[in-house]
């Protein structure tokens, strides 16, 4: 069963994954912190480039499988144009001020 973003317990994390989905990357990058930083099967990439090859130039798409941690850890099935669907654990570092400084994912 899928968790919609509006059904999710934080709501920063809520908003990435409905920009996501919605493919609104200027919505995705204002939920982030200026030097938000993000890795990869426990590889550290490179920020913007990640996110328009993984997200926004191949359609990526967010179905959230289960939440833990207060809403800021997900295990979601992705997809996108480029990989097809795949699960993935995602973990989310939220800020006081409510944004995102870092991401990390990688297949569940």
């Amino acid at each position: 069963m899928t968790i919609t973003p509006s059904k999710l317990s934080d709501p920063t994390v809520a908003a990435l994954v409905a920009a996501v989905n919605a493919h609104d990357k200027d919505g995705f990058l204002a939920l982030l912190t200026p030097d938000a930083t993000m890795s990869d099967d426990g590889s550290d990439r490179d920020l913007q480039e990640w996110i328009d090859k993984e997200i926004f130039d191949s359609a990526g798409h967010m179905d959230v499988q289960t939440e833990s941690d207060g809403g800021r850890s997900l295990v979601v099935n992705y997809r996108n144009d480029a990989w097809g669907e795949m699960r993935t654990a995602w973990r989310f570092t939220v800020t006081d001020g409510g944004r995102i400084s870092r991401f990390e994912t990688g297949q569940a």
